[in-house]
């Protein structure tokens, strides 16, 4: 079977897509009776240097030259962004092509729209590469998972800040001086903002909870901090406890109690998600049939990604009725559901505080106060006029924690808030 294909961007992914179906071909074509044949690819300039595989006379910059070329059977969509992209997209599906994506941030806020542009074209929408890169996180969810209750998610589905906190840890630089270097080696973008703090992984964790709790979890309900503020100090203080540092998208459900957030948290050193390392990535699910399972692998880079485009491109190729979410996918979630922002955990807190009699009693007090128990206290250095003290908690309210935090800001002798990180299991 013959697919004509038309892509949307000739980026470093894209390049990957053109070249792995490239080398490829007779093996695709032997296992899957497939033979991809790319007539078309949308560029922003016609002028700039490309690989020399890729042909001249297939690059396009008018995407009407798509929209109106009724012998394309499928489209890659590999631009990014929002903006224009999902003006394109959502033609397309009308027309009744289907397309493949990994564009995580328009997927995840305007997914209700395009599967609507896609069941009226009776078109299908297809995005494993959207999150976990190479890794068949979407397909596992949606076809091998559907007999569980889905009770946890906790993924590392960012590389760049997953490279950035293994370096922090292991050679003890700082967070600039980490950032710096993976700038310059190309593993971090220019302006790094969304990769730092916490966007990337909260738009790929809109998309995991959507569909491990079967509902539409929007972007808006997700809790999201980054790792610009994480110091080398408190992951060594971290490691003294045997915890690991790692940026984590997490969801739970209890009922009709959900909660979705994206922060920096110490896990135990035996977690599985401990061992991931640079810029790899992982997901972690419990579900209440098949018990734990973890899912890992390279979660960015051109041929990883490509794998999973192309994997989405040949059951698209395949497929004669499309599939759609069986949950209620729109802007709105159910009004059944409660999204929780007073959360249950255990918290890593570091104070700097004045070194004189009764600074721990008031501490104390004000944990006390505010219904927080102590796991454990580590004063750090004596002999200073102001001093470090660490304290692990118990499990406590996450409102809690902050209104305790708040009143410790306005007492005399301590200091400073130092950093509060908190801890999963």
């Amino acid at each position: 079977m013959k697919v004509n294909v038309a892509m949307l961007g000739m980026g470093n992914v894209a390049t990957g897509v053109y070249k792995t179906i490239l080398k490829n071909k007779e093996i695709i074509k032997h296992r899957d009776d497939v033979e991809f044949n790319i007539t078309k690819i949308l560029v922003r300039s016609l002028d700039k240097e490309r690989d020399t595989l890729i042909p001249q006379e297939i690059l396009i910059n008018d995407i009407n030259d798509i929209l109106n070329d009724d012998s394309i059977d499928l489209v890659v969509e590999l631009m990014g962004n929002v903006e224009p992209t999902l003006d394109y997209v959502s033609s397309l599906l009308k027309k009744g092509v289907s397309v493949v994506s990994a564009n995580k941030d328009m997927i995840s806020q305007h997914w209700p729209k395009l599967e609507s542009c896609a069941k009226e074209g009776n078109s299908g929408l297809y995005y494993e590469a959207s999150v976990g890169g190479g890794i068949p996180v979407i397909k596992t969810f949606l076809d091998s998972l559907q007999s569980n209750n889905i009770e946890k998610l906790s993924a590392i589905i960012n590389g760049t800040t997953n490279y950035i906190l293994t370096k922090m840890s292991e050679e003890g630089l700082s967070f600039e001086e980490v950032l710096k270097s993976a700038q310059e080696k190309g593993l971090a973008e220019p302006d790094p903002i969304s990769d730092v703090e916490g966007h990337d992984a909260k738009y790929k964790l809109s998309i995991l909870s959507s569909l491990a709790f079967h509902s539409k979890i929007p972007v808006s309900k997700i809790y999201c901090e980054g790792i610009t503020d994480i110091k080398v100090d408190d992951i060594m203080y971290g490691n003294e406890f045997g915890y690991i540092i790692k940026l984590l998208a997490i969801g739970k459900r209890s009922g009709d109690d959900i909660e979705v957030r994206v922060h920096p948290a110490f896990i135990p050193e035996r977690h599985p998600l401990s061992s991931v390392r640079d810029a790899y990535n992982a997901i972690f699910v419990e579900g209440d049939a098949v018990g734990k399972l973890m899912l890992y692998g390279r979660g960015a880079g051109a041929s990883p990604t490509a794998s999973a485009i192309i994997s989405d491109m040949i059951i698209a190729s395949q497929t004669v009725s499309h599939k759609y979410t069986t949950f209620r996918n729109i802007d709105k979630p159910s009004k059944q559901i409660n999204f929780m922002d007073n959360w249950l955990g255990e918290y890593y807190i570091r104070l700097t505080v004045t070194d004189q009699p009764g600074v721990l009693a008031r501490v104390a007090t004000i944990f006390a106060k505010h219904n927080i128990s102590l796991e454990s206290l580590v004063q750090k250095s004596k002999g200073q006029d102001e001093v470090p003290i660490i304290f692990i908690t118990h499990t406590a309210h996450e409102k809690d924690i902050m209104n305790a935090l708040d009143e410790m800001k306005d007492t005399n002798a301590i200091v400073d808030v130092a950093s509060l990180i908190r801890v999963e299991r």
